[in-house]
């Protein structure tokens, strides 16, 4: 079967890895353009571009996909079967009916929930259990298209996202070679998706770093590891602007209001929050200075609180 790859960043090159080793014939590899970064601004190449020169497959940039170029392109590489992942761009649907046996996508949530921006991020901001990847195919609606294969995994009470991202990236990549497979041998399933059922995130930006301390200490402690490794949760305490990066539970209540400073120990900072519950929080990063316990801070702030 003749694959025609598009996929832009990290999670993408994981499934691109993959289809290499498993011996599939990638035609062609769509990736967005190059971006300028750093001081000198100077290009740089998407992880997807550098393991598609590493290993001599011809790379396409096209600035978008709706032009006749880019479909042009598209047509003169005959692919069997389109196989998108993070890329970036919408597909249109002129697009998606080139390939025999249409388009497929790995998504990094359990289709229905999640559709859209960063779903990741979103099931560990909101408290979830468990996650996981879902392979599908292209439709014209945004990850509405008939599910093929999910995956599910657990998710840790005080994992990262950036250590589930790092999870779903390889399940992904190794389911997406599952349903490639099916695809070939014609036992792929084609379930619809209950729409009913769908939920939609929004892509995070740093407008999502303050804590509400009127929430619960799950909801909190949830936050701040789901927003690692970006845009990282932040909170005034004591008159210090501070990142959060870990937390603890506390069985200890309060009478003071949400987001006061109940107390300072070796090994943390207790927090009030909604319903007279209290926080600890155990690692953050001062203005200006490296991430570090609050044990260390304390060690060389010893009259933090009271300055």
């Amino acid at each position: 079967m003749r694959l025609v790859f598009m996929g832009t960043p990290d999670f993408a090159d994981a499934s691109l890895k993959q289809l290499i080793e498993a011996g599939f014939e990638i035609a062609a590899v769509f990736t967005q353009p190059d971006k300028q970064r750093g001081r000198g601004m100077a290009f740089s190449f998407s992880p997807v571009k550098q393991t598609a020169i590493e290993v001599g497959i011809p790379v396409f940039q096209p600035s978008s996909m709706r032009t006749e170029d880019a479909a042009a392109q598209l047509r003169e590489l005959s692919p069997d079967l389109l196989v998108v992942v993070a890329y970036g761009q919408i597909l249109p649907d002129e697009i998606l009916a080139i390939p025999r046996y249409g388009a497929i996508n790995v998504h990094g949530s359990l289709l229905p929930k999640y559709r859209g921006a960063a779903p990741i991020q979103w099931a560990v901001l909101n408290g979830d259990r468990s996650t996981g990847v879902s392979t599908m195919y292209l439709s014209h609606d945004m990850d509405a298209g008939d599910l093929i294969y999910t995956e599910e995994t657990e998710i840790g009470e005080t994992e990262t996202s950036g250590e589930v991202f790092d999870r779903l990236m390889e399940m992904g990549a190794s389911l997406l070679v599952r349903t490639i497979h099916a695809i070939e041998q014609g036992t792929a399933p084609r379930i619809p998706q209950d729409h009913a059922l769908a939920s939609y995130t929004k892509k995070l930006d740093k407008s999502f770093s303050p804590v509400d301390w009127n929430q619960s200490p799950r909801s909190i402690l949830k936050w701040i590891y789901g927003l690692q490794p970006w845009p990282v949760a932040t909170a005034e305490i004591a008159g210090t602007s501070f990142r959060l990066f870990a937390a603890r539970y506390s069985t200890e209540k309060t009478e003071l209001s949400p987001g006061s400073l109940v107390k300072v120990e070796q090994g943390g900072m207790l927090m009030a929050c909604a319903g007279r519950e209290t926080l600890w929080i155990t690692e953050i990063q001062a203005p200006g200075k490296r991430r570090m316990s609050v044990a260390d801070y304390l060690r060389g702030h010893p009259h933090f609180a009271h300055e």
